[in-house]
């Protein structure tokens, strides 16, 4: 894997614009190659009034001199961004959906703190709805890494060879109910306008139903800092998080928590499962 090292953290709206514009031309295979190179940002500081708009969207305290633990997902996203639109990165990114993560936090996380933040594909996998791909993020403060991530992204498309069955799926029961939360039709939108994430799925009905939803979805990085900062989340630990169905906007959803476990449901309806963990393994 090759290293590259850049200067400052790039801006997002060309590289969602290529990769609009290449997605139609993307033939998405899990034997496909994929790029091989780990995007590298060496002294990284926090905007901090961005950080404040991510922390009243998503429901997190503000001023305190600490990053969420969901934070540095969205400082190494421009990143990820550069490297999924790529010509060399096999899956569309329009459409792609984001469909687990799981973090681990090693120390507590000051927001003047400065970091290394570094970013690249780890592999592609076969899905039984199409071909996913790995994606890592990771912080450091001098040799020793603080912070790191591994996130799956789904692209649906035909299979081409008979897929092993999936397993027979019982949900689980579900958990205490403890809030229940009445979503804007302007989530999406907020959001994006905080994270930079503005896939257009989230964005307007009318964009939404271009790739097969009804109405707008919340971002699946929404939902589960939403649940998170609903839960509370140690300095130091491990949190992993499932987007088993899309949240529609607006819409009612119901917060549930017992023990590490967390979840967002409508109905009987699970759209987010999730643990956290005081501890990393």
């Amino acid at each position: 894997m090759t290293d590259v090292v850049l200067r400052r953290s790039p801006a997002l709206a060309p590289f969602l614009t290529r990769g609009a514009l290449l997605s139609p031309f993307k033939r998405p295979r899990p034997d496909a190659g994929f790029p091989r190179t780990r995007l590298v940002l060496p002294a990284l500081r926090v905007d901090l009034a961005r950080l404040a708009a991510y922390e009243r969207v998503c429901g997190f305290a503000t001023g305190d001199d600490a990053l969420p633990v969901t934070y540095p997902h969205v400082l190494g996203f421009p990143l990820a961004m550069r490297l999924m639109s790529g010509r060399d990165f096999p899956l569309p990114l329009l459409g792609l959906v984001h469909t687990s993560i799981g973090i681990t936090q090693h120390r507590p996380l000051p927001a003047t703190g400065v970091y290394e933040l570094s970013v690249y594909v780890a592999e592609l996998a076969p899905h039984r709805r199409g071909t996913e791909a790995t994606v890592v993020t990771g912080m450091r403060v001098g040799e020793d890494v603080v912070w790191e991530s591994r996130s799956t992204y789904l692209a649906r498309h035909r299979i081409t060879t008979a897929p092993e069955p999936a397993p027979e799926r019982v949900g689980p029961a579900p958990l205490p109910p403890l809030a229940e939360w009445r979503l804007a039709g302007d989530i999406g939108r907020r959001y994006a306008t905080a994270s930079g994430d503005r896939n257009p799925i989230h964005l307007h009905p009318l964009t939404a139903r271009l790739f097969g939803f009804p109405r707008a979805i919340a971002h699946g990085m929404w939902t589960v800092a939403r649940c998170l900062a609903a839960y509370g989340t140690p300095q130091v630990g491990v949190v992993r998080a499932e987007f088993r169905a899309p949240v529609l906007l607006p819409g009612t959803v119901t917060y549930g928590a017992e023990g590490d476990r967390f979840e967002l449901r409508d109905g009987d309806r699970l759209h987010v499962a999730g643990t956290v963990n005081g501890s990393p393994t």
